[in-house]
């Protein structure tokens, strides 16, 4: 979307510079990518006068001007348009000027008369295409003052990237309804500036007579000025509202509609398709003007979908081929034009124009979307259509088109036009949002009262009212993306302003769901070790070497073949970062992880085990050195023993902590917990430097977990004990996450209808289907349950889906029906339950 400064302060007057309304649209509502001064091609450019003209002693149709450009001196200037007049002023290019095309205008004689600089025409300052005169200037500006300044097109580009869920910023009013909410200054609707008259004279509407009438609306057909409109399906085609406006004038737009134009990048063509596109970029309503005379002798515009094999030559003259998935406005005899992507050539509007029906509506965005991909063309109106615009706009936006367009193209409207759509819903009726303080508080972390939550959406177009201590909140019609309460929220934090909450992490929940055990026992042993000046380590879990008692599990496609096993503990990978340590002379070391250990499983190849545990190692000095202790004595046995039961205490809370002989090499002590085995001290061997203190580990299970798709009866994972002691039964364990291969093929499911008894339970339906032992069956799943006058008396219709799939190739279709055939079987034949056929 590019947005111009000066367009923005025309409907709210901010104040901002350009900079700052970059600052404030980004951390409001959309990025703003980048800022560009418009027209700098033209800062060379002054206002010249001329003061005399005459004609070329050796042309017929070249003027010879003395041009004051604001110097001590007039310049002698020669003048190819027909159009120059003495006194009035112009753009003037003074010698060394470049101009837009690349052109250096250079000191030349010109059938023998010096010409000093040009007077320059629309189309050679890239202002609009009239090339037949020179442009006059309606200006009170100074000879020598810097065109820039004294034209409306000096202006500053905002690109602002907007996401598809904000289809309200694609228009300048979008843009400075949220600056105006953000400034607290109102929003207006933009006049025509003071002192450019139109460059068509406008014809004078019959005294009395408003500019703009009011629509009739209908539902499906009506009448404006003789032209009669139909919506064939609404859904298509939500809202349409047709304007007949006579006797207009086409001609070159004035400076000001020009430069609005330019500033969003939009190249000026004439004054009636300027104000299209003022419309387009300016309220996010694209229209299209149809040529009245070029729509046959009765006139008529049809809103259908395209015939078989119609065809139609679109306004960038490409012969396109329609199908009757596209949506065309028509006449009475043939396509105009493609609705919401692009309009036909035959009925364009041209210089020789003076009637024209001006179509405003809205189309079905996703029709749209499926029409501009098909024809491969995209424009600025299938842009915004695609996103929704709503059929509210058409209503909305036409009293500003029309006084536009008579403004600037004379012309008058004699009929009320023909609005073709149902009847807005009354506000009453409209969704409601509920929105709840406490809410509010819980999501963003700070409390924002209901009073101030109303205001912040009142300022961008929301209805808020107070009602049982909440807000029911109406969304306007072009925020669409608002739907749910969530999304209010979001709202009122970006309307309040992302800067006004505190920057601290708070402690607090979005949700009543309590941490889960191991989650809250890992963050409290964090916290400990943390406290006690340990750093925490996150290596890979892999190994280069198989353990020594066969459980090791080697990866099928290890990240590197010097680590291609599992580890089955912790303190391995603890003693290898300490050894990073050690090599670059850091020998006072207290690491620790949280982590899993894999292990294999007798008789179950391919099911690994997994324990979650934590890994303690400590070296080197005790404590920091300080003056009062500067040789502070290094880590040893002891002080590795009473690390290990502060650590299985925080662990196992409330549970007996015992430490007993290790009687494994290495081991100090085996760590015990309610008479359970769950941890050991080691003495860590390391690839040390010989000034290197002795490493202690300290390994301390946390969580058990078992791994396999089903467990034998009676058969528990190592440390079931364990997580007795941590406060659940072994039989808790079922509860864990239990690993399943993904399947490889895809899944066809398949829905039955069946009459069921009331008698009969769903739950023994239920146990027929699964108990016909269908291989492929996977799922059953009950959908829905139907009771009504297409119902027997005494039974009710029940749905379920059946999810069939195969674990080694893909099902086909009549394979499936033939197991479904008998599922039914099954069920006639035991509950005396058949099909729903009607």
């Amino acid at each position: 979307m590019n947005a111009s400064a000066e367009w923005l302060s025309a409907f709210v007057d901010s104040g901002l510079s350009p900079r700052e309304l970059r600052d404030l649209i980004t951390e409001r509502a959309a990025t703003v990518d980048a800022i560009e001064p418009v027209r700098g091609d033209l800062g060379a450019l002054v206002v010249g006068r001329v003061v005399e003209a005459a004609r070329h002693p050796d042309s017929d149709h070249l003027w010879v001007t003395r041009v004051d450009a604001g110097g001590p001196d007039l310049l002698d200037v020669v003048c190819g348009a027909p159009n120059v007049t003495a006194g009035v002023l112009y753009p003037f290019a003074p010698v060394g000027t470049t101009m837009p095309n690349g052109i250096t205008i250079e000191r030349r004689k010109i059938r023998g008369q010096v010409s000093n600089g040009m007077l320059c025409s629309a189309r050679e300052l890239g202002l609009g295409e009239d090339h037949d005169g020179i442009l006059a200037l309606t200006t009170t500006a100074a000879p020598g003052t810097p065109l820039l300044d004294a034209m409306p097109i000096g202006d500053t580009r905002l690109v602002i990237d907007v996401l598809p869920n904000r289809p309200d910023l694609l228009s300048h009013q979008g843009v400075a309804r949220e600056i105006a909410a953000a400034t607290r200054k109102p929003l207006r609707a933009p006049g025509i500036p003071v002192g450019e008259p139109s460059a068509a004279a406008p014809a004078a509407a019959p005294a009395g007579a408003p500019v703009a009438p009011a629509p009739v609306r209908t539902e499906r057909t009506g009448t404006t000025d003789g032209v009669r409109v139909t919506v064939d399906d609404s859904t298509d085609c939500p809202a349409y509202l047709a304007v007949v406006i006579r006797g207009l004038r086409v001609g070159a737009s004035p400076p000001w509609l020009v430069g609005r134009l330019a500033a969003a990048g939009v190249r000026s063509i004439s004054n009636v398709v300027d104000v299209t596109n003022y419309m387009l970029h300016g309220y996010g309503q694209p229209m299209h003007a149809f040529d009245l005379a070029r729509l046959g002798r009765q006139p008529a515009i049809h809103v259908r979908r395209a015939r078989a094999g119609e065809r139609l030559t679109t306004l960038d003259g490409v012969d396109r081929t329609l199908d009757p998935s596209m949506v065309v406005i028509a006449d009475a005899d043939r396509a105009q034009g493609v609705a919401g992507v692009i309009g036909g050539k035959g009925s364009e509007v041209s210089s020789d124009t003076t009637d024209i029906l001006l179509e405003i509506a809205s189309f079905d965005p996703r029709r749209v979307r499926a029409t501009r991909r098909s024809l491969g063309v995209s424009t600025d109106a299938s842009f915004r259509f695609e996103r929704l615009v709503p059929a509210t706009s058409p209503m909305d936006t036409y009293a500003t088109v029309v006084g536009l367009m008579t403004a600037v193209a004379g012309g008058r409207v004699s009929a009320p036009p023909a609005l073709i759509g149902a009847a807005p819903v009354p506000a009453a009726q409209r969704p409601r949002l509920r929105l709840r303080p406490q809410r509010v508080a819980q999501v963003l972390g700070v409390p924002v009262p209901a009073e101030e939550c109303a205001a912040l959406l009142a300022s961008v177009g929301f209805e808020a009212t107070a009602r049982d201590s909440a807000l029911d909140v109406v969304a306007p019609a072009w925020r669409t993306d608002v739907a749910a309460e969530i999304d209010l929220i979001e709202e009122v934090a970006r309307l309040r302003g992302y800067g006004s909450f505190p920057t601290e992490l708070r402690a607090y929940r979005t949700s009543t769901v309590p941490e889960h055990p191991l989650v809250a026992r890992t963050a409290r042993l964090r916290e400990l070790l943390a406290g006690m000046g340990f750093i925490e380590v996150r290596p890979m879990p892999f190994v280069s070497e198989p353990n020594a008692d066969g459980t090791s599990i080697r990866v099928s496609n290890p990240l590197a073949d010097n680590e291609s096993y599992l580890r089955s503990d912790l303190l391995g990978s603890v003693a290898r970062r300490a050894e990073f340590n050690l090599a670059r002379m850091e020998g006072d070391l207290r690491l620790f992880e949280v982590g899993t250990v894999f292990r294999a499983q007798p008789g179950r190849p391919g099911r690994p085990a997994e324990d979650v545990r934590i890994g303690i190692l400590c070296m080197g000095a005790r404590r920091p050195p300080h003056f009062t202790d500067p040789s502070p004595p290094s880590w040893d046995e002891w002080d590795a023993k009473a690390l290990a039961e502060t650590v299985a205490g925080a662990t196992y809370p409330g549970a007996a902590i015992a430490l007993e002989p290790g009687d494994l090499p290495g081991t100090l002590w085996r760590v015990r917990a309610g008479g359970v085995d769950v941890g050991r001290v080691d003495v860590v061997a390391l690839d040390a430097p010989p000034w290197a203190s002795r490493a202690y580990g300290v390994e301390i299970l946390i969580e058990a977990m078992e791994v396999a798709d089903v467990a034998p009866p009676g058969e528990h994972a190592a440390g079931d004990a364990a997580a007795t002691v941590a406060g659940g039964s072994a039989s808790s364990r079922d509860a864990v996450p239990r690993y399943k291969r993904p399947p490889a093929f895809p899944a066809i499911r398949v829905d039955v209808t069946l009459l069921v008894p009331a008698s009969i339970s769903a739950g023994a339906v239920e146990a027929v289907l699964r108990g016909a032992n269908e291989p492929i069956l996977e799922r059953i799943d009950l959908l829905s349950q139907f009771y009504g006058d297409n119902v027997p008396a005494g039974s009710r219709s029940l749905t379920w889906r059946l999810t069939f799939r195969h674990p080694e190739r893909t099902l086909r279709e009549k394979e499936v029906e033939a197991r479904r055939d008998k599922l039914l079987r099954a069920l006639e034949t035991h509950l005396g339950v058949r099909q729903r056929t009607a």
